[in-house]
Formats: C-alpha cells, sequence, structure tokens
C-alpha cells in the first residue's frame, strides 16, 4: 500500500513538472512573439528601423541591459529585488576606467577591477540582507544611493576616457565574428553559461528552493544566508561586467550615467517570465526580455518620441509585466 502512495507521489511530481515546463515554454513563446509584433511594428512604421546599423544599436543596447537582468534573473529567483545595479554599473565603469587611465593599470587589471567591484557590491547587499535582516528592497536602495555617490566622487562629478586604453573599445565594439559586435557575443555566452549555473549546479538548485519556500529550505539544514549572500554576489559579478562593456562601448565612464538601467532590468527580467514572488525564472526568457526593452526603447527614439515619453512607456510596460506575474501566480494557485 505504501509503494503504490510512493508511486503515486512520484507519478504526480512527474506531472507537475512536466506541467511546468510546458507552461514555460508557453510564456517564453509569448515572449517571442511579443518581441517580433513589437519589431514589425516599429519597422512599418520607419523603414529606416530595420537598418542593420539600427539592429546592431540595439543588440549593442541589449547587451548591457541583457547582462544586468541575468545577474537580476537569479536574485528575483529567490524572492529578493536589486535596485542598486544601475549605478552600480556607473560605479565599475568608473573604477575601471580610473584604474586603466588615471592610475595606468595594465588592461587585465581593469578587467579585474570591474568585476571584483560589481560583486563586492552584490556581497555588500547580500550581508546587509542576511546580517542585518534588512529588507532587499532598503538594502539595494541604500547600495544604489552609496553607488552613485562614490561613482560620483571617484570621477570628481567629469567623464574618465579610456581612448589611451589600447585595444579597450574591441571588447564591446570589435568583431570576432564579422558584422556582429563582440558585446552581444559576451552577453550570448554570459547567458549560455548563466543557464548551466541555474539549471544544473547547486547553486541554480539552491536560488529556486530559497525562492520557492525559503523557511522549508532553512529546516532541511540548507545555510540559506550563505547562499543568499552567494546569488546576490553572482548578481554583482553581471553587474561588473556590463559596467566593463557599457565604458568600452563609449570609450569613457560617465558617472552621471546608470540611473533607470535597474528598472529596464527588471522590467525584462518579469517580461521573460521570472515571478517577482521568487521560485521561479529561466534565462532563456530573461534574454528575450531584455530584447523587448532595447527594442521599444529604440524604437521609440528612432519615432522621434520625446525622452520623457519613452520614460513613461517604460513605466507603463513595468505596470504591464508586473500584473501579468500576478495573473500567472493566480493561474498556478488555481
Amino acid at each position: 500500500m505504501a509503494a503504490k502512495t510512493s508511486a503515486g507521489q512520484d507519478d504526480m511530481q512527474v506531472k507537475g513538472g512536466i506541467v511546468a515546463a510546458i507552461r514555460r515554454q508557453a510564456e517564453q513563446s509569448l515572449a517571442f512573439a511579443s518581441l517580433v509584433i513589437i519589431f514589425a511594428f516599429f519597422a512599418f512604421a520607419n523603414s529606416s528601423f530595420y537598418s542593420w546599423s539600427n539592429i546592431s544599436g540595439i543588440l549593442l543596447s541589449t547587451a548591457v541591459t541583457g547582462m544586468l537582468a541575468i545577474g537580476t534573473t537569479f536574485v528575483i529567483i529567490t524572492g529578493g529585488i536589486d535596485l542598486s545595479v544601475g549605478t552600480g554599473t556607473t560605479l565599475t565603469a568608473v573604477m575601471t576606467a580610473y584604474f586603466l587611465s588615471d592610475l595606468k593599470m595594465p588592461f587585465a587589471v581593469g578587467l579585474i577591477v570591474g568585476l571584483t567591484s560589481g560583486a563586492l557590491m552584490g556581497a555588500i547587499n547580500g550581508l546587509l540582507i542576511t546580517i542585518l535582516k534588512l529588507p532587499p528592497f532598503i538594502a539595494t536602495l541604500a547600495m544604489m544611493l552609496i553607488a552613485k555617490g562614490l561613482a560620483l566622487v571617484i570621477s570628481g562629478v567629469a567623464p574618465i576616457y579610456t581612448d589611451t586604453v589600447s585595444g579597450w573599445d574591441q571588447i564591446a565594439l570589435g568583431n570576432l565574428i564579422p558584422n556582429l559586435p563582440n558585446a552581444v557575443l559576451i552577453l550570448f555566452v554570459a547567458a549560455f553559461l548563466a543557464s548551466i549555473v541555474l539549471n544544473r549546479t547547486i547553486v541554480g538548485r539552491y536560488t529556486f528552493a530559497i525562492g520557492s519556500n525559503e523557511e522549508a529550505t532553512k529546516l532541511s539544514g540548507i545555510n540559506v544566508n550563505k547562499w543568499i549572500v552567494i546569488i546576490y554576489t553572482i548578481g554583482g559579478l553581471f553587474t561588473g561586467m556590463a559596467g566593463i562593456l557599457l565604458t568600452s562601448r563609449l570609450n569613457s565612464a560617465q558617472p552621471a550615467l546608470g540611473a533607470g538601467y535597474e528598472l529596464e532590468a527588471i522590467a525584462a527580467v518579469i517580461i521573460g517570465g521570472t515571478s517577482l514572488l521568487g521560485g521561479k525564472g529561466s534565462i532563456l526568457g530573461t534574454v528575450i526580455g531584455s530584447m523587448i526593452m532595447a527594442v521599444l526603447i529604440n524604437g521609440l527614439r528612432i519615432m522621434a518620441i520625446q525622452q520623457e515619453w519613452q520614460t513613461v512607456v517604460v513605466g507603463v510596460v513595468i505596470i504591464i509585466a508586473v500584473y501579468t506575474d500576478s495573473l500567472r501566480r493566480r493561474k498556478d494557485r488555481s
């Protein structure tokens, strides 16, 4: 009798897994269909939209937003949030450019500084949440302001140019694959590796477990605090990579740039099917969501929509994304 019960439970778990996989595929397909529709709309509205130079610009924009969104995906799956990725990108860019241009450090040191500064911010966020027990919203909001202030202080409120650093611009603008900017290639490689980490490693399993039921994860003997710090650190690494790509693309670090990236990244993650309440998400969906945001913003610029209205549209998209996430959760409960 017990054997039959166990077998029945196994069957239910398998069926539940199949249903979840089907839903995930359906959400990703819907997101991709939305991307195609938005792209077609702007291409019809303005023929210059689908020129390769403009598409290349969209892909470059996707590289930065997408890198931030990938890191944010890990955090949101745990049920957390990171509002510091926008100004964090600015700070990592400033730190990288400062070491390269002002301190005349070698090329490799710039890469290490960018990644390390991003990871350190993520680790501090994790410690504020786990040690001081601050809500993720408050902890990362504080880090957002700290990063913004430090970027202005270190840069002296002036751009730091990296055009004297040989080959630095090639990180983002070079073409290992003809006609494809290196920044986009780096994004795809990062997304592939992140997908493996999320779906095939213990980090991914604990990320989903914490987001699904943090208390049950604690009771199972897992050191949740340690893994939250690790996950926020991973998110910070992607912030550092985004800062490096941004500096390379602009050949400078702009201390006033970066605010607002966090909203685009969060919107991309939610559009891609990751739940704000945690426990559910995918890297592929996030990349598609990032492309949707980049196409939308670029299309509005091509149509000469004022910056103020572009911001309004992004806000509306975030509302729609969050509402859609709410509908998905209700459907999951029913």
